[in-house]
């Protein structure tokens, strides 16, 4: 009887240790708009991070091995036609490969040098003549260094070792070439489509709020309306705050509606249509109207990455250690309450929103 005893506990423990090892997290990555562009269309962007898949190149995914923090994927524009690409997290919010290497202040100099140098090494694959873009098209330039030019909200939830390897094979297996539509078939729609994988069912296209488009803060909080029906997916809310430099800082991102009622879009559309202008306040006040930042969210900085990695933090920046901007809060992560029409494409194709 006490052989049997011991048996079930190791049977028990190994049981939970195979399971603990199945689960893993992922986040939903909003970003705020910024610039010119962002200015004329602040939506903002929208790119999904996995801790347990990685980039073998920026087309083409694999299972991470032990010590990698996993990799964000996207679906951007001007990227030598392809229409997601995949960047190690790292890299893909502060242009370096170790986190103890950020700085604490950037200036357009420095970001160009820190883009060119991770470029040099890892990007030319993409095509030497790839564009860094532009005021109005994205370039290489928005693969990497993201926390250079705005603040970024990560919306974390549990992904299952099945889920992570049917998506490796899918977005491995399918053709990755753009069909760009800013109305229809932006990053917005990309985030959408794989959640929807994840979450079959749940996140689809609504013509209300945002008039039919999908937008990074009307799929944010879909997410977080989801969760407060399904506390399993244990979704929590992260700051990764823009680090200071020769941006000004990000502002925060809009649906459709919210755009065009909160901004100097209203003159002209009330005075064209009045109907169509109404319409769109009504949409807002009732649909569009969401707040879905908790205030008592937790601020990671580069050195304290691991609610979303999973792994230890990285070693401490001493050029950044004091810098209040980029600290992180000292409080636990905001449990929201809350864990896909479309198929997942072997990718369509969408625009990176600023």
């Amino acid at each position: 009887m006490r052989t049997q005893g011991i048996a079930a506990f190791l049977l028990t423990a190994v049981a939970a240790f195979c399971c603990a090892q199945s689960r893993a997290q992922a986040a939903l990555l909003m970003e705020e708009p910024y610039g010119f562009f962002g200015a004329m269309n602040p939506t903002g962007h929208d790119a999904i991070y996995f801790q347990r898949i990685c980039a073998d190149t920026p087309t083409h995914l694999r299972r991470c091995q032990a010590g990698e923090q996993g990799a964000v994927i996207a679906r951007y524009q001007g990227i030598s036609g392809y229409d997601w690409i995949a960047i190690p997290l790292i890299p893909y919010l502060y242009s370096v490969e170790d986190a103890s290497e950020v700085p604490e202040h950037v200036n357009r100099e420095s970001v160009d040098r820190l883009r060119d140098r991770y470029h040099e090494a890892h990007l030319l694959r993409l095509g030497e003549n790839l564009s860094p873009g532009n005021l109005l098209h994205g370039g290489w330039t928005q693969l990497i260094g993201v926390a250079y030019e705005r603040r970024t909200y990560a919306f974390r939830f549990d992904t299952t070792q099945a889920q992570d390897d049917a998506l490796i094979d899918r977005l491995n297996n399918s053709p990755n070439h753009s069909q760009f539509n800013l109305l229809f078939s932006n990053c917005a729609d990309f985030a959408r489509l794989i959640l929807d994988f994840y979450f079959h069912g749940s996140f689809h296209r609504s013509f209300f709020p945002d008039a039919g488009m999908t937008t990074p803060k009307q799929i944010a909080w879909k997410l977080v309306r989801y969760g407060h029906k399904h506390p399993e997916a244990e979704v929590a809310v992260f700051e990764i705050p823009q680090i200071p430099g020769y941006r000004r800082l990000s502002h925060s991102n809009k649906g459709i509606d919210e755009s065009f009622v909160t901004t100097v879009y209203a003159i002209p559309i009330t005075i064209a249509n009045p109907y169509l202008a109404g319409g769109l306040l009504a949409d807002y006040i009732f649909r569009g109207h969401h707040h879905i930042i908790p205030r008592d969210h937790q601020v990671l900085g580069p050195e304290n990455l691991a609610a979303l990695t999973g792994l230890p933090g990285s070693p401490e920046n001493p050029i950044i250690a004091d810098v209040d901007t980029i600290a992180p809060v000292s409080v636990s992560p905001t449990v929201i309450q809350v864990t896909t029409e479309d198929e997942l494409p072997g990718p369509q194709t969408g625009p990176a929103t600023q």
